[in-house]
């Protein structure tokens, strides 16, 4: 069974934040699940067995190389999209997260092509589809 197609898939979101107006973006590479090329904030798949909690740090862990100093639970959002023909579904948890900016570097060089700090003025494009309504839902808890 494929996860978001043919049963709901459940993912942590991340916006990883230095405390200090810089965020944390990825470009994703050929190798990511979809939407290859856009700029994206950073997510992974919650695994049977696992809870939330560990979900967040071994994803930021494995993708950015860094560990979670701190984080808030932002929300949730129901995903509904079409990928490549086929229905997709997804349930986010969506979180805040300080992370050190030091220590930060590309785990996963394979799916992701760069990575990169920004402001919210200097977002790179194109963007993954998501990001926006991700920023609209929760653009008044996303000030450091």
């Amino acid at each position: 069974m494929q996860k978001g197609v043919d049963c709901i898939g459940v993912s942590v979101i991340y916006f990883c934040h230095d405390g200090k107006g810089n965020i944390l973006f990825a470009k994703r590479g050929k190798s990511c699940r979809d939407e290859q090329g856009k700029w994206d904030i950073g997510g992974g798949a919650v695994e049977f067995g696992d809870t939330i909690e560990t979900t967040l740090k071994k994803e930021i862990a494995e993708e950015y190389c860094t560990d979670v100093l701190d984080y808030e639970f932002l929300g949730h959002r129901d995903v509904h999209r079409e990928i490549d023909g086929k229905k997709t579904h997804w349930v986010t948890l969506d979180f805040k997260v300080l992370v050190d900016r030091a220590k930060v570097k590309n785990g996963e060089p394979h799916k992701l092509d760069f990575i990169e700090w920004v402001t919210m003025d200097t977002m790179p494009l194109p963007l993954h589809s998501q990001f926006p309504i991700f920023l609209e839902k929760y653009k008044d808890k996303l000030k450091n």
